[in-house]
């Protein structure tokens, strides 16, 4: 049987972290992908020991082009040729509205957000098809894509709509190659990220904006995600799927 080998991007904490647990949980060894915070992804390797899983952390910035060429290469020494990727670094800044924004925020926010999940799944693709064994990729999106995150973040919405976009035109080029490309959408999800605004109860704020009335868990993206990536999706390619509750 084929090794499942999977590629986290931002798995040290949130969303990220979330995946990686439960991909493990699925079978998958994996490799956990950080940028700064090594005992944050130490925790999430040492989790995914707990259960009896194979995980490794590895350091680098996905807005480097030669820092994802090594992720790849360390996945690629620990564990054998990648057949997922879960393109989920990204980040947000305090919110503003877009004529208040810097040039050098909108280029960040694109960069590490739309950039850096180019160069991850350009480097996947390559290797898929290299290694002849086919792949998923599973992007990771916001609600923000399409409802515009006006007067908050509109460089991220920007961020995440080129990321939808890219999801869309890649899983066309590549699926006769047997690499199946998909997006999640997630809505207000309780995470580090959503704490990162400068509001400090900002879900609480918006979750009467949500028709199931709560905010969603990063386990509950998570979920998606790795349904994405098993072979119970093997007609799926090219979707988006929101997992909003509703928004």
């Amino acid at each position: 049987m084929m090794t499942k080998v999977l590629v986290v991007t931002g798995g040290s904490r949130g969303i990220g972290a979330a995946c990686a647990r439960r991909a493990a949980a699925d079978g998958w060894c994996v490799v956990v992908n950080y940028c700064a915070d090594a005992q944050a992804a130490a925790r999430v390797v040492a989790d995914i020991q707990a259960i009896g899983g194979q995980a490794v952390a590895v350091q680098a910035d996905v807005a480097v082009e030669g820092d994802v060429a090594a992720l790849f290469d360390a996945a690629e020494v620990a564990f054998g040729p990648v057949t997922g990727l879960i393109n989920n670094a990204g980040i947000v800044q305090l919110a503003s509205p877009l004529a208040d924004m810097t040039l050098e925020r909108w280029q960040r926010t694109l960069t590490v957000n739309a950039t850096g999940s180019f160069l991850a799944a350009r480097q996947a693709v390559r290797r898929m098809v290299d290694h002849g064994q086919g792949g998923a990729i599973v992007n990771l999106s916001s609600m923000a894509a399409v409802l515009g995150a006006a007067h908050e973040f509109v460089d991220y919405a920007a961020s995440e709509a080129a990321v939808e976009a890219m999801t869309i035109g890649l899983s066309r080029e590549v699926a006769a190659k047997g690499i199946r490309v998909n997006a999640i959408r997630p809505g207000l999800i309780d995470t580090e990220m959503q704490r990162g605004s400068g509001e400090a109860d900002r879900l609480g704020r918006l979750v009467g904006t949500v028709p199931m009335g709560r905010i969603g868990r990063a386990e509950e993206v998570a979920e998606a995600a790795i349904w994405l990536l098993s072979d119970a999706a093997s007609y799926v390619t090219g979707a988006i799927l929101p997992v909003s509750g509703g928004r």
